[in-house]
């Protein structure tokens, strides 16, 4: 039994007149008729009961046209799936943040594409450093990443999002929580709680800022995420420089201030330049129209 031979018998069967199912199928009508009795004969039943004014069904046709019905919307949503995948309209996408992005982007991401591209599932991997999501990123393991450059080795792509402001996060306590502008120069005798990983962008910028405000902070104790060490400044350890976007963990006993000198930090999506996903290119298009609001997008290769 061929598809085709389904699709004219249900035609005939929803027309009951083989005249205007030919007409809806753009065939001659002998070949509809044709084909119908290889279908029957195929089957071993009469599917149409005819005389010169009606056709009809037979129970053996009543049967046939409900199965019909179901394979045909099948298929036909199996080549709309096909044809939707290839177009980079459905599919898995996998994402990763760095550090505090996850609060200032993920919800805005997440929302875009379930509303211009419902059928890419988006798989989350948070708290990933720039290094790591390039290593995924060129190893096949990530599509696409949300990271602060800059980039190590070849093949990675960016998209600029925003430049992010350092912020002063300090005890509620402390003496500089009453200022409502800080200067890094403020900061030469404080103890600092710094990020844990050697490849803290936000580290760097950190420390070439204190280091231009001419001191090299004094780092007492080290946090492997924003909420540990924001966990520290709460208990009076010391104070922290963190993105601007970590204002969106509120936490008691923390307040943030402005640094008015401190370096700022990139934010860029990222991705590997030879990735060939429509899945990932239809991404792309939705994110960076999206996050307009940002800075112009600049592209860099590497």
């Amino acid at each position: 039994m061929e598809l085709r031979h389904l699709r004219y018998f249900a035609a005939v069967a929803d027309t009951c007149h083989f005249g205007r199912a030919a007409e809806r199928l753009h065939m001659a009508q002998p070949a509809l008729s044709q084909a119908i009795r290889q279908l029957e004969t195929e089957l071993g039943a009469e599917l149409f009961t005819r005389t010169t004014r009606h056709v009809s069904l037979t129970p053996a046709g009543e049967f046939l046209l409900g199965e019909a019905r179901r394979v045909l919307a099948i298929v036909d949503e199996s080549v709309h799936g096909v044809r939707r995948i290839a177009e980079g309209r459905r599919g898995l996408v996998r994402m990763a943040f760095t550090g505090t992005a996850v609060l200032s982007h993920l919800p805005r991401i997440a929302r875009t594409l379930q509303r211009d591209l419902p059928g890419i599932a988006l798989e989350v991997h948070s708290d990933l450093l720039t290094p790591a999501q390039c290593d995924r990123l060129r190893d096949g393991s990530l599509d696409l990443g949300i990271l602060r450059p800059p980039v190590r080795g070849d093949g990675i792509a960016l998209h600029t999002l925003e430049v992010e402001p350092l912020v002063l996060a300090v005890p509620v306590d402390h003496r500089l929580a009453l200022e409502p502008v800080i200067g890094v120069a403020d900061l030469r005798t404080e103890n600092f709680i710094a990020y844990a990983s050697p490849d803290s962008v936000v580290n760097a910028a950190a420390q070439r800022s204190c280091r231009a405000a001419g001191f090299s902070p004094h780092v007492g104790h080290e946090a492997a995420g924003t909420a540990v060490l924001l966990a520290l400044v709460a208990g009076g350890l010391g104070i922290a420089i963190v993105p601007a976007s970590a204002r969106a963990l509120p936490l008691a006993g923390v307040v943030f201030r402005d640094l008015l000198d401190a370096e700022p930090v990139e934010l860029a999506l990222a991705w590997h330049r030879d990735d060939d996903s429509a899945a990932v290119a239809s991404v792309l298009d939705v994110l960076t129209d999206a996050l307009a609001s940002a800075p112009q997008p600049t592209e860099v290769s590497r």
